[in-house]
């Protein structure tokens, strides 16, 4: 169908897969070492790009300058980023890590001016303002709990070097435009070298090469690797190139929601007036962010 190309579902589609996988990390934590769940979660992605690339006869042969520039994304936006993510979420919870990295919106903004010179859209600041307080609002008791007394202020510190790998991730994404390297391939490569770099990691911290064999980890690890890695991931890097950094991570203002609707249906979250007030800034703030024009763009 013409709508599952369209710019409309793959946002619509990101949002509410990366909504989830903050609530699946959770079954990721506990028994093996955060380098090798990212070691297997991006390892089963790229062995699932590659079988697809195979299967639809997709060149794979790019020169050392384009490995190089994937090699840095894999490190960057599937290896350094997730291991903080998985660390954080030690320390807090889903939903305290959703808010903080929905943060990366405003890290990209100052990258991409600094990095490339874009310049700053004022509907665009408005917008993420915007969502941003509606963020706030709806996790305004977790942050309220914040205490520097306990290790909060450490996963605090990992969450936002988090943010910080994920908005460079992000930029070198961008920067590889101007190569030209299709999408899917460039993932395969990416998350191959992410694992690989999660799995040197851990073996130079000597952590032992583990696998919890409990069904909920399996389940967990097939769907970040499936979905929330092959094919959100595919749908973000689409959405980079079609309109612009700034708006296509706004998807990361609006997915704490999809994780807060989550949290209701199976942890039993409490909503309260300024939860639902929340919920409506973020969709004030998106409307300022993206515009009908974009949304509705099909792929030339």
């Amino acid at each position: 169908m013409k709508f599952l190309s369209s710019t409309l579902f793959l946002y619509i589609f990101t949002v509410i897969v990366w909504g989830s996988t903050w609530f699946t990390i959770e079954y990721q934590l506990g028994v093996v070492p955060h380098e090798y769940s990212s070691f297997y979660r991006f390892a089963l992605a790229s062995l699932l790009l590659f079988a697809y690339c195979f299967y639809k006869k997709l060149n794979l042969n790019f020169n050392l300058k384009h490995h190089l520039w994937m090699a840095l994304l894999g490190l960057t936006l599937f290896c350094l980023n997730y291991l903080m993510v998985y660390e954080a979420q030690e320390y807090l919870t889903s939903a305290m890590a959703s808010v903080i990295f929905s943060s990366v919106l405003i890290v990209n903004i100052f990258n991409s001016w600094l990095f490339f010179k874009t310049p700053i859209n004022k509907e665009v600041i408005i917008g993420a303002v915007i969502g941003l307080v509606g963020i706030l609002l709806i996790f305004w008791k977790d942050i309220g709990d914040f205490s520097f007394a306990n290790k909060t202020l450490y996963g605090l510190i990992i969450a936002l070097i988090g943010v910080l790998a994920a908005s460079i991730g992000n930029m070198v994404s961008v920067q590889t435009q101007k190569y030209q390297l299709p999408v899917m391939q460039m993932n395969a490569y990416a998350m191959g070298y992410g694992a690989l770099l999660s799995l040197l990691i851990g073996l130079v911290q000597n952590k032992t090469l583990s696998y919890d064999t409990a069904p909920a980890y399996s389940i967990s690890m097939l769907y970040l690797s499936l979905f929330g890695s092959v094919l959100a991931f595919g749908a973000y890097l689409t959405l980079l190139r079609r309109i612009g950094i700034h708006k296509a991570t706004y998807v990361v203002v609006m997915f704490p929601a999809v994780a807060l609707l989550i949290s209701t249906f199976f942890e039993g979250f409490v909503w309260t007036w300024p939860i639902a007030i929340g919920i409506v800034l973020i969709g004030v703030g998106n409307l300022f962010v993206v515009n009908r024009k974009d949304l509705v763009k099909e792929e030339s």
